[in-house]
């Protein structure tokens, strides 16, 4: 949904993911502005290797959104360490990496913007999620520090914080998911990415 809209916008795009015959099929799908890479967010040489292909393709990064996120189900007292580790590594050490490695080019573009995709799980607690709301709490917070260093740069970091949102993560789950948000019911994939679109207004991505 954000890489089509990104590129409806004008924007020239390179996406990754985990998951590479769905992201060659939309890259095979919109064309010459937009590029796929096989990108595990948890391996620091993955991301260099995405952005040198970024810069390679168009030239440097004005817009970095780091999307990727996981959920484990289990209570502090049931889940296994080494899941609660993985999805730290997932939700907020692969949005640090993402930042760690675009910032240089996004220095070089002038300007630019960083969108971290968190939740309200980053702003309030979750019963039975607890890996998962403690990863959101931590993007928020690493987005404030961010935003605080790269700001004399002209780098503006910002996080988005939706309700549960209809995705194939969330599917099946009970309505007690959303049973505490202001507004009762799944958010829409579209409606995260008009609030993209907007906080990133200004980032250099247009052809």
């Amino acid at each position: 949904e954000h890489v089509r809209a990104l590129v409806a916008e004008g924007a020239r795009v390179v996406f990754g993911d985990v998951l590479d015959d769905e992201g060659e099929a939309v890259a095979a799908e919109l064309g010459d502005a937009v590029r796929y890479v096989h990108l595990d967010v948890t391996d620091e040489a993955q991301w260099n290797a995405a952005v040198a292909a970024s810069e390679e393709a168009f030239g440097p990064v004005g817009l970095l959104v780091n999307n990727a996120g996981i959920v484990v189900f289990g209570t502090v007292a049931d889940m296994e360490p080494a899941a609660f580790r993985h999805v730290i590594e997932v939700n907020l050490t692969g949005v640090y990496l993402g930042m760690h490695a675009t910032i240089p080019s996004l220095r070089r573009a002038g300007d630019g913007v960083i969108v971290n995709i968190s939740s309200t799980a980053g702003m309030m607690g979750y019963a039975g999620i607890n890996a998962y709301v403690a990863s959101k709490w931590g993007v928020r917070g690493l987005t404030k520090a961010a935003a605080m260093e790269l700001a004399p740069d002209g780098i503006r970091v910002l996080s988005i914080h939706p309700g549960p949102v209809r995705t194939p993560m969330t599917a099946g789950l009970g309505d007690g998911l959303i049973a505490n948000q202001a507004i009762p019911r799944m958010g829409e994939p579209e409606e995260v990415t008009k609030l993209l679109l907007f906080l990133a207004a200004d980032a250099t991505f247009s052809t």
